[in-house]
């Protein structure tokens, strides 16, 4: 997971993986090991579509699939079974209403 990269779900459905990218985001691992510190770097690509709170809060978020164990099964269904994946399983553990 060095990389990760976000992009407007609108832009994804009508240009899937040639949307364009929204925020980038960069993690350095040298120091995982020796240091236990991973260093990060985002990058916001259009200001007009994501403001810095929004990109923050986006990290947090998406780091949070990646650090917790429940959280995580939803990120390998999506990966590994996408036909079982159901957006609405990540609004509920967001605790976000449904649309």
């Amino acid at each position: 997971m060095p990389h990760m990269i976000f992009t407007g779900l609108e832009d994804y459905k009508a240009r899937g993986t040639q949307a364009s990218p929204y925020y980038t985001i960069t993690h350095y691992t040298e120091f995982a090991e020796t240091k236990d510190t991973v260093l990060i770097r985002g990058d916001v690509v259009f200001t007009s579509k994501l403001t810095d709170s929004e990109a923050k809060c986006l990290l947090e978020t998406a780091h949070s699939f990646y650090l917790n164990d429940v959280r995580y099964r939803l990120v390998e269904r999506f990966n590994k079974e996408p036909h079982e994946f159901d957006f609405k399983d990540v609004l509920q553990v967001l605790e976000m209403p449904t649309i």
